[in-house]
């Protein structure tokens, strides 16, 4: 891979891709049992739903490169991911309600992808929410995304070390 001419972004963009096929098996099995076991209404558009997960999945694995560009080994990669996944899940309103959060909790859960994704999903599953309804939870998630990748970019290394 290091002796070939693609470029820091293939390098990253031929990374990712695999990992989004999984994310949409991980998704496309968690709603067939929302809606089979648990009988969740899926009355949004389910097209929409897959762009918005595209999204949200790319800017989790756009974080992973950027903390492998980060870390000076694996288990530095590791604790990075940790210490940024667990707030994603305890700040984003996933796991407690995110209203009833202090102030400065809900400040850095606006900023986690994560808090825009669990908006935006909830309003295309249980409302039927279009895209320029959920549209003010999307652009966020997707400036992360350019964010990260960004990052990863400037910080990629083609060397063995």
């Amino acid at each position: 891979l290091l002796s070939t001419p693609v470029r820091p972004l293939e390098v990253m963009v031929g990374k990712i891709i695999p990992y989004i096929l999984v994310g949409y098996i991980q998704l496309s099995l968690i709603l067939l049992a929302a809606r089979l076991l648990f009988r969740v209404p899926i009355l949004g558009n389910p097209l929409l739903l897959l762009a918005v997960a595209f999204l949200f999945i790319t800017a989790n694995l756009a974080m992973g490169i950027t903390f492998s560009t980060l870390a000076k080994n694996q288990l530095q990669a590791v604790q990075m991911a940790f210490f940024f996944f667990l707030p994603s899940l305890l700040l984003s309103g996933f796991m407690f309600p995110f209203r009833g959060m202090p102030d400065w909790a809900q400040h850095i859960g606006s900023i986690l992808p994560l808090t825009h994704f669990l908006r935006a999903v909830r309003g295309i599953l249980l409302k039927g929410n279009t895209l320029a309804e959920i549209l003010t939870h999307v652009w966020p998630i997707a400036l992360f995304v350019v964010v990260m990748l960004s990052v990863a970019v400037k910080r990629y290394r083609q060397t063995l070390d």
